[in-house]
């Protein structure tokens, strides 16, 4: 080993040492703050939530938008693929289709369903079936649910529909 490999290898081993330093202190200070966060009163609870019912909103999204990405992907790479047969390419084709059209239903069910009066709402098609969450403080009315399921039927034409409040 040379001066410079050594050179490298001691400056590593510093910046390790700074990082750990560095972590072992921010850790502290949350735990400190954890103690103040324990203390709060009523008001804050409710905030946060309410933070945490729309982080479920955004993280199902995110989910969501994740597994449909992978999906697409397997799917062109397999219309991509030299070596599939013809026939597994059309197959992949039709279920690529479906799955946009999926997709854009989703989204336009949501869309529907905030301008109901809802604050957010996200849809999840699986085959012949919905799964609708919408953020609501209380549980649904039947008027309610009855719109929602209205909506699903005269988007995406599913009549097997879930539906949840947060």
């Amino acid at each position: 080993m040379n001066r410079k490999q050594a050179g490298i290898i001691l400056t590593l081993l510093a910046l390790i040492i700074c990082t750990g330093i560095l972590a072992s202190k921010v850790n502290s200070e949350l735990k400190d703050g954890m103690n103040e966060l324990v203390s709060t009163d009523k008001t804050e609870t409710k905030e946060e939530s309410t933070s945490t019912s729309t982080d479920y909103f955004y993280e199902a999204r995110s989910v969501r938008e994740q597994k449909d990405d992978q999906f697409i992907e397997n799917l062109n790479a397999i219309i991509q693929d030299t070596n599939t047969s013809q026939e597994k390419k059309n197959e992949a084709t039709e279920t690529l289709t479906q799955k946009n059209m999926s997709m854009e239903q989703e989204s336009r069910i949501e869309m529907s369903i905030k301008s109901k009066g809802f604050e957010d709402a996200v849809c999840i098609i699986n085959d012949d079936k919905a799964r609708v969450t919408v953020k609501n403080d209380g549980e649904l009315l039947q008027e309610e649910v009855n719109a929602i399921q209205d909506i699903v039927l005269n988007v995406s034409k599913i009549y097997d529909v879930q539906i949840e409040s947060k």
